[in-house]
């Protein structure tokens, strides 16, 4: 789609409406400049072992989409590694427009290729160029035909403790 620009996440996407988009998945709470600030920080000092991005809609300069993958380090697998898929949500007004799917410009390490490329497999591709051995993520149960169609399948179940 025209418009529409899909990047790494940066500071400025604070007043970009990222956290309200994020909101719309999950509980934000109250998140200040400062606090965006030093988490963006720690995040960029992971390098790549944590990547978000998001979809910016140029005109309006809103981010509509965003996700996110990292990176864990394993023994299993001959010290493997597994990518962990997380965040990924559609702003409820641009939903059916494919944006979790597709966008036209994403190249995975410096951004500078141009390809039609899903969010979701970009970030898969990332982590399978990162040698991981696969990647895996958590969904409800109604989102995982979007999930399936972008070449996932269910494995097991997932369990949480919340503190």
């Amino acid at each position: 789609m025209e418009g529409l620009e899909l990047r790494r996440l940066e500071r400025g996407d604070f007043d970009k409406g990222f956290l309200q988009l994020m909101q719309q998945l999950t509980v934000v709470g109250d998140v200040s400049r400062e606090m965006f600030d030093a988490k963006m920080q720690q995040l960029e000092k992971l390098g790549d072992y944590h990547r978000i991005v998001v979809i910016e809609d140029v005109k309006s300069g809103r981010v509509v989409a965003t996700g996110s993958i990292f990176i864990e380090h394993k023994f299993a697998r001959s010290c493997g590694k597994v990518g962990h898929l997380e965040d990924v949500v559609v702003d409820e007004r641009m939903r059916g427009c494919h944006l979790g799917q597709r966008y036209l410009y994403f190249a995975l390490s410096i951004f500078a290729q141009q390809s039609q490329r899903r969010v979701i497999e970009a970030l898969t591709s990332f982590a399978k160029d990162a040698g991981c051995y696969k990647v895996i993520l958590d969904c409800k149960p109604e989102n995982a035909a979007f999930y399936e169609k972008c070449g996932y399948s269910k494995k097991e179940i997932q369990m949480a403790k919340y503190f």
